[in-house]
């Protein structure tokens, strides 16, 4: 087993330095695959009423044993958006995942065009109140979205979620985060359908240090104080991604990695993106 190191969010919870994305591990496979990781050490189960699999992302948490020391992840649909809908939309997700709590809530898109994502962080908000919801977050939130929920609810949200990979460094949210005590978390961390893992400076960088390039990769996303949460059913590819804390790059070496940079690879811009 892996351990995997944690750092402290806003609110005051420990959260992992990396975990397990769950984008389409559906089924019995998909329970497997997640007992698994937790197994090998992963204590983060990133989930989504879109991802349609929270009924599995629940099973495999209470066949873990240790349900009290992970962190379940879901996300509000698009659709939900509003505060009488996403109290409705948080119960159901609840009642697919089969647990009493969601660890960490999160909005999501914004769709700015709807215009309701601060009424569904004041519904977040009550939810924790009332013990439904541990930590509340955001996902692909740009600064000036963050800076509306903070200045209309006076709470800063615990996480942001954004498309974050060597070909898209995000410096600018990253520092924003930053000075704001957001923690940065990472999706579709090794751009995946792409080229990134034969690129020269990765392959040379791994070598350095006797790694694989998908390690140095996530050891450059760590860096950063960022969790990338990579996605694998396999159980020892599960293991080489969280196996990254044993070694440290230079300086010129996540520059040389953030080099890479060309931009988003998915179309999804916060500011026109609309996924209901």
């Amino acid at each position: 087993m892996v351990m995997i190191p944690t750092v402290t969010l806003n609110d005051g919870t420990d959260f992992p330095e990396l975990g397990l994305g769950t984008y389409n591990l559906r089924g019995d496979d998909g329970i497997a695959a997640m007992v698994a990781a937790i197994g090998n050490g992963y204590r983060i189960l990133d989930s989504a009423v879109n991802y349609q699999n929270e009924a599995e992302v629940g099973a495999a948490a209470r066949a873990s044993g240790i349900r009290d020391r992970l962190l379940v992840t879901t996300k509000v649909p698009g659709r939900d958006h509003g505060f009488d809908e996403t109290i409705r939309s948080a119960r159901g997700s609840l009642e697919r995942l089969g647990l009493d709590r969601i660890d960490l809530y999160l909005i999501h898109w914004p769709n700015p065009s709807v215009g309701r994502y601060v009424e569904t962080f004041r519904a977040m908000l009550a939810l924790r109140a009332d013990g439904l919801v541990g930590s509340v977050g955001v996902s692909n939130f740009t600064a000036p979205m963050l800076t509306r929920l903070i200045d209309e609810t006076g709470v800063t949200p615990a996480v942001n979620q954004i498309e974050l990979h060597p070909y898209f460094p995000q410096a600018a949210m990253r520092a924003f985060h930053a000075e704001h005590g957001i923690r940065t978390e990472s999706w579709s961390p090794l751009a995946r359908r792409t080229e990134l893992l034969s690129e020269p400076v990765i392959a040379a960088v791994a070598a350095e240090h006797g790694v694989t390039p998908t390690q140095a990769v996530l050891r450059w996303h760590t860096q950063l104080g960022s969790t990338p949460i990579p996605k694998s059913a396999d159980p020892a590819r599960q293991i080489e991604n969280a196996d990254v804390f044993g070694f440290a790059l230079t300086d010129a070496e996540i520059s040389a990695i953030g080099g890479l940079e060309r931009g988003r690879l998915f179309d999804g811009d916060p500011d026109t993106h609309e996924e209901m």
